[in-house]
């Protein structure tokens, strides 16, 4: 699986998903292609929606300054090389037993589990 490490805030120096926001007009499966493109330079194929999290960004004082529903879908690999960019420090490839002792976003390792299963479901 591949991951990557944020190069910004709300998520810097965490290990994460690559990925970001759906445009006007977009459908969820052609903003995850695009983000994944426009991110790493992979070209992928969305297979399955893999679960979702929620992240409530606070300000100092306690108030809702923004609220993320982040859906992640498992997806193979077409072509390309995972190249980093502003945006991510880092891009590897990990197994999943590798995750351990990383700092990553809160609830990645669930996330990769249930991706594996999607994609092992569609191969049947």
């Amino acid at each position: 699986m591949l991951v990557a490490r944020r190069a910004r805030p709300p998520a810097q120096n965490l290990f994460t998903l690559p990925g970001g926001v759906v445009e006007a007009g977009e459908t969820l499966i052609e903003a995850v292609t695009r983000e994944v493109r426009e991110e790493t330079t992979l070209a992928i194929e969305p297979v399955a929606l893999a679960g979702h999290r929620e992240a409530i960004v606070r300000a100092d004082d306690g108030r809702i300054e923004r609220h993320f529903v982040i859906l992640c879908f498992a997806a193979r690999w077409l072509s390309g090389e995972a190249k980093p960019n502003e945006e991510l420090a880092e891009l590897r490839w990990f197994l999943p037993s590798e995750l351990v002792g990383l700092k990553t976003t809160e609830g990645l390792a669930d996330i990769v589990a249930a991706a594996f299963e999607r994609v092992a479901e569609t191969a049947r």
